[in-house]
């Protein structure tokens, strides 16, 4: 479905919440000042203060135009035909969201968000992927801390290691190297109502590596050793300790998704990766691996939810920006090329960091992405579609993120 000349090139869809304001803030002061874009949400009245808000930032651009939308399919609809690129940091996004893909899948109008919802995005695919390829809509989910870093990682190692050396590639041990954050409100909610939502069945088939994977998933099973599995405890000669990643479940799915649509023939047959955090030793490993299953056990517990729900920020709250501001996120990889020569082993190294609140950075994962959907030609557009997911946008993506601050290092490792 061609789009013809809509309205904007991108719309932000709650813009007045924490991860929103991010959003809208990028797009002023970084992207180009004839970027058409709006501001959309259900109160005209905290739309406005956020236009107001972010005016100082950039006098001299064209300040975003306001749409006002409820969360109703004839609304978004609306909203979604105004617009080349339909933005939406309204969650949590099993509650709120599905309408928004809908209407976005149905008119054909690019879409972005920033869940980290596993499961939401698990049926999104089965509901709205064949649609979005039907009308041309890409539609990428998980466009923030959870998947961008992690999917443009690898898609980085592997494509470096095919450059290098004309393989592909085996496994990648990603890590979270460093992460300091406070979560906020919108996130601890996602958190807790993610339980009331999906039962344990569903949330273990949507967490499974290859769940989301759009072609046959490979043979081989690539499991962890069960003392792994049981213990959280691996080590790696140049990561060092390491334990169970908090992300990977929602991170995994996705980079397994990119590597069915790039083909096994760039990304390797034998690709698989393995998350993890890094750890001071092995027993911090083990500790930390029975911190976070006795967590997750109890936050299975309706009581806990609702305890938690009167200690925690509320959703559209967050960390205060000066603590932001000392805030960062470093991810560090080793992708193992797929060669027959055991004597010689080759392998890739990757490095990501960004100094700041990781609500900043999703914010200019969304502004970015928008403006390279709007704007370039990717490997996404060669796709004609669908739900895909942060690497389809390749080179041009993590340039403009790089450029925006985001600190990268790929190379060999002798």
């Amino acid at each position: 479905m061609a789009q013809g000349n809509r309205q904007y090139e991108c719309i932000v869809f709650g813009a007045s919440g924490y991860t929103g304001k991010y959003t809208a803030e990028h797009i002023t002061t970084h992207l180009p000042t004839d970027f058409k874009w709006a501001v959309a949400g259900r109160s005209e009245a905290k739309l406005q203060a956020v236009v107001d808000e972010i005016k100082p930032l950039n006098p001299n651009r064209i300040q975003p135009a306001i749409e006002v939308a409820q969360l109703e399919k004839k609304d978004l609809v609306n909203l979604a035909k105004k617009t080349k690129v339909l933005v939406t940091t309204v969650g949590p996004y099993h509650k709120y969201g599905s309408v928004v893909v809908e209407a976005c899948a149905e008119t054909g109008t690019h879409y972005l968000d920033v869940t980290g919802e596993t499961p939401w995005v698990y049926d999104m695919i089965q509901k709205y992927d064949d649609t979005a390829k039907k009308t041309g809509a890409v539609m990428i989910p998980q466009n923030g801390i959870e998947s961008a870093p992690s999917d443009l990682m690898c898609w980085m190692l592997v494509s470096h290691i095919r450059e290098t050396l004309g393989v592909g590639t085996g496994e990648i041990i990603h890590t979270i190297h460093e992460q300091n954050s406070a979560p906020s409100g919108g996130t601890i909610a996602t958190i807790l109502s993610l339980f009331d939502s999906y039962g344990p069945s569903h949330l273990t088939k949507a967490q499974q590596p290859w769940s989301m994977c759009p072609i046959t998933p490979p043979k081989q099973a690539f499991s962890k050793p069960i003392f792994e599995r049981l213990t959280g405890i691996r080590s790696d000669n140049d990561l060092g300790a390491l334990t169970d990643s908090v992300l990977g479940p929602a991170d995994i799915p996705i980079i397994h998704r990119t590597w069915g649509f790039y083909g096994e023939k760039y990304y390797g047959q034998n690709f698989h990766v393995n998350a993890y955090m890094k750890a001071r030793n092995a027993f911090t490993s083990f500790a930390f691996h029975l911190a976070l299953v006795s967590a997750m056990t109890a936050l299975m517990l309706p009581p806990v939810r609702w305890l938690l729900n009167y200690f925690v920020y509320k959703p559209g709250e967050g960390p205060p920006r000066e603590q932001g501001k000392r805030e960062y996120s470093e991810w560090r990889s080793i992708a193992n090329a797929d060669t027959t020569d055991d004597t010689d082993p080759k392998r890739a190294y990757g490095r990501m960091r960004w100094e700041g609140s990781m609500y900043h950075l999703t914010g200019v994962c969304l502004a970015e992405a928008a403006l390279t959907i709007a704007r370039e030609k990717t490997f996404a557009n060669e796709l004609g579609g669908g739900m895909l997911t942060p690497a389809t946008l390749g080179a041009i993506y993590l340039e403009k993120l790089q450029k925006a601050g985001l600190e990268v290092e790929c190379k060999m490792m002798p």
